[in-house]
């Protein structure tokens, strides 16, 4: 098993963040086993300023109310039928946060074609709705700190190479829709579909 990582890490620039969560492990500790991947894709969002972000002009909610907090912490959200799993980032009182975006499927594989209601492995976690699914992420996690078990992030091996274009799904959000902010290990095959 790979090292935790430190809550410090969390600490930097959003989009920074974004490329440096890329080759890192999200991993969950279940009852049944662990379920972990490679995080190979992530999308930042850079808060009042960024009009596809749940916090743009500083909205603050039930909803987006941990982005209010520190860096480190778990913003799950549900999106139709879907939970998303996002790391809170930047300073305090500026909500920021990336989200994960999709893994690469490592331990619990059978565990998660169950989870996935037999999907395909290259189909089990390429989209953030999958990958919540797949790891049996759910909004219990919201607001738990993404360096201590149950659900946290371990060292990985950094990327070689790193793409980046724009966020996928945010078609109503004006410029937003065209910042480059969605960050993917280049040429992995787990990652989602435009």
């Amino acid at each position: 098993m790979n090292s935790k990582i430190d809550k410090n890490f969390f600490s930097k620039p959003t989009l920074l963040l974004a490329q440096d969560l890329l080759g890192c492990y999200l991993v969950h500790e279940t009852n049944e086993g662990i379920l972990s991947g490679i995080i190979t894709e992530t999308e930042a969002y850079i808060g009042p300023g960024d009009r596809a972000a749940h916090s743009f002009k500083n909205r603050r909610t039930k909803r987006t109310e941990i982005m209010f907090h520190e860096p480190g912490l778990i913003y799950t959200y549900q999106m139709h039928t879907h939970t998303l799993i996002n790391i809170v980032s930047g300073e305090i009182d500026s909500p920021e946060a990336v989200l994960i975006r999709a893994l690469e499927p490592i331990e619990g594989i059978e565990k998660m074609i169950e989870l996935r209601k037999s999907q395909p492995v290259s189909n089990l976690t390429n989209g953030p709705g999958k990958l919540t699914k797949a790891l049996n992420i759910t909004m219990e996690s919201y607001g738990r700190p993404i360096w201590q078990p149950p659900v946290y992030i371990t060292e990985g091996i950094k990327p070689a190479n790193i793409s980046s274009g724009p966020r996928i799904g945010i078609d109503n959000t004006g410029e937003a829709k065209d910042y480059p902010w969605r960050f993917w290990i280049t040429d992995n095959q787990f990652i989602s579909k435009k």
